[in-house]
């Protein structure tokens, strides 16, 4: 009788719970709702993110090969000569002398360097894959190119030069300079026909 009494009272109980869950259930019929919307608009931004990463995937791509792209490796040509495109100005003219092999490029710097002293406003260019220097408006008095065994300076009215440079030449007004490993360059020598030459008439190609 006791138990009975007992779950009689726990069923009243339970009557006011039952009407308050009942309550609550009503009202998260909004809420559901409102959840719904949120649902929509997650995958909404999922969609938009989808988009997004379908427009930056070639951009990805190509940073990835730009990363992985190797520096363009200079051709050397028949005697060690480098291939460089032809240019105006001081730029090519040192990428050029940077290229050079061995023990000519030290001959390559050593001239550049006399040349820029004794010629200050000297105009540089490469051209046929040689150095190139020159008067604005005057042309060129001097350029140099790589063999397997010397470095050759040409001196475009080298025969107007005192001394005469000692290498010939089938053109009438040039004469040539042969610098090998094991010479010794006479700089006093050679900043005179540099000086000389920037005063005479250039060639003109």
């Amino acid at each position: 009788m006791r138990k009975s009494t007992a779950t009689k009272k726990a069923t009243a109980r339970t009557g006011p719970r039952t009407t308050a869950t009942r309550k609550a259930t009503a009202r998260t019929g909004p809420r559901s709702a409102a959840a719904k919307r949120a649902t929509a608009r997650t995958a909404a931004r999922s969609t938009a993110t989808k988009k997004a990463t379908a427009r930056t995937g070639p951009r990805m791509t190509a940073r990835k090969s730009v990363a992985r792209s190797k520096p363009t490796k200079v051709v050397l040509l028949s005697g060690g000569n480098p291939q460089i495109a032809k240019g105006e100005g001081d730029a090519p003219v040192r990428a050029y002398i940077a290229a050079i092999p061995g023990w000519k490029q030290e001959v390559g710097r050593r001239l550049d360097a006399l040349i820029a002293r004794a010629v200050p406003r000297v105009h540089k260019a490469v051209k046929w894959n040689s150095p190139f220097y020159g008067v604005e408006g005057r042309g060129w008095f001097l350029s140099f190119h790589c063999f397997t065994k010397y470095v050759k300076v040409t001196f475009f009215r080298g025969t107007s030069l005192r001394p005469v440079p000692p290498g010939e030449s089938k053109h009438p007004e040039v004469r040539y300079l042969d610098i090998r490993e094991d010479d010794r360059l006479d700089e006093k020598v050679v900043t005179s026909w540099i000086r000389q030459a920037s005063k005479l008439p250039g060639w003109i190609p």
